[in-house]
């Protein structure tokens, strides 16, 4: 079997991922909150007092401080490096992720993110992500490797299930090239 017939068959069995979601929806672990939101900051650099002071949040309109929008992902990140817990047969975007690691596809590259801010979040808000994988290229092979182009839609809901933001990523899991 050579190398060619290898990569299309795993490219068809990718292919069934699309339209696969994650098991259950991912509930954060922590609620929003102020040490969080500072650290984020800090971090950033980002001195919008409207995040950390709850007099300027007030004096710019809000009813209390907010989160920056770039944090949405933040609250229900997890790390692949760590195992996810009782993986069940219904989750894709998990499965997915340990088929291309098996199959030799361990590196991954951010290529493109669309966001999609509903509101901010305030302190509280207990957010819950929702994955959905909306396509698989074909095989490319890049300057990085050989490997394809992932594109998944997640959206984050609050403690009342209202959509706040989306993100739609697009992640290349690759074979790193045999170049330096």
């Amino acid at each position: 079997m050579t190398a060619e017939t290898d990569i299309t068959r795993l490219h068809a069995e990718l292919l069934a991922f699309v339209g696969r979601t994650g098991a259950s929806p991912r509930r954060a672990d922590d609620p929003v909150n102020l040490p969080m939101i500072r650290h984020w900051c800090q971090a950033m650099g980002d001195n919008n007092p409207v995040y950390t002071s709850r007099q300027d949040a007030i004096d710019a309109g809000f009813a209390d401080i907010v989160a920056p929008p770039t944090m949405l992902q933040s609250w229900t990140h997890h790390d692949r490096r760590f195992d996810v817990p009782e993986l069940s047969d219904d989750d894709g975007e998990e499965i997915l992720a340990r088929l291309l690691n098996e199959a030799g596809y361990p590196s991954v590259v951010a290529t493109a993110c669309e966001a999609e801010y509903v509101r901010y979040l305030v302190p509280g808000d207990l957010l819950t992500y929702h994955c959905v994988i909306e396509s698989i290229s074909e095989p490319k092979t890049t300057k990085l490797g050989t490997g394809f182009f992932i594109t998944t839609l997640v959206s984050y809901t609050d403690q009342n299930d209202e959509v706040v933001g989306t993100l739609r990523f697009v992640v290349f899991r690759f074979r790193p090239s045999d170049k330096d």
